[in-house]
């Protein structure tokens, strides 16, 4: 039975409308990147990739790992750890209002299940790009590392067919805006 309130698109307190259609070099984009997955090894990288990144497990692991190693630094890391899953619950907040769908499986042939039917912004990239930033300020030296690898991750989210580059691009400016603005906080210092 279908009335008011119910059917597609309805959601509590009322209905959204859909969201438009990402422009046509976005698509484009994600069609160039998406076959990139078809290569040897490519396919399979991007799959590990997407796997670890899922709600941000292999950047709080990471976080949680310079806890443990870096004594001097504890509380830091500790604090850019829960940075990383502030970065990855506020993109689910921002994938709730926005609601744009997925690319369309028929079209991109996605490697990857994903978690939900939205895509902006990407998740894993927020949390990459959160992690990148802010335990980077915590160490200098792991950014040779972290900050290729959280591009990777980024990357891996088109290569497996699952976010257009805008989804990404805005998932990784999210985490990067969300650690730098606690760099004070994450060093010891008050937040400004």
């Amino acid at each position: 039975m279908t009335g008011p309130g119910s059917g597609p698109g309805h959601v509590r307190g009322g209905t959204h409308p859909p969201t438009p259609r990402p422009p046509g070099l976005d698509r484009r984009l994600l069609h160039v990147l998406r076959d990139v997955g078809g290569r040897a090894g490519v396919g399979g990288a991007a799959r590990g990739l997407s796997f670890a990144g899922e709600h941000g497990a292999v950047w709080l692991a990471a976080g949680l790992l310079g806890a443990v190693v870096d004594r001097p630094r504890r509380a830091g890391w500790l604090r850019g750890t829960a940075l990383v899953g502030g970065a990855h619950l506020a993109s689910m907040g921002v994938k709730r209002a926005v609601r744009r769908a997925r690319p369309p499986a028929g079209e991109f042939a996605p490697l990857v299940r994903t978690a939900g039917r939205h895509s902006f912004p990407s998740s894993h990239a927020s949390s990459a790009a959160a992690a990148a930033v802010a335990f980077a300020t915590l160490h200098p030296p792991v950014r040779h590392v972290l900050v290729p690898a959280a591009a990777a991750m980024c990357v891996s989210r088109l290569v497996v067919g699952v976010h257009y580059p805008t989804d990404v691009a805005a998932g990784a400016l999210l985490g990067a805006a969300t650690a730098a603005a606690a760099r004070r906080w994450l060093t010891g210092g008050p937040v400004a």
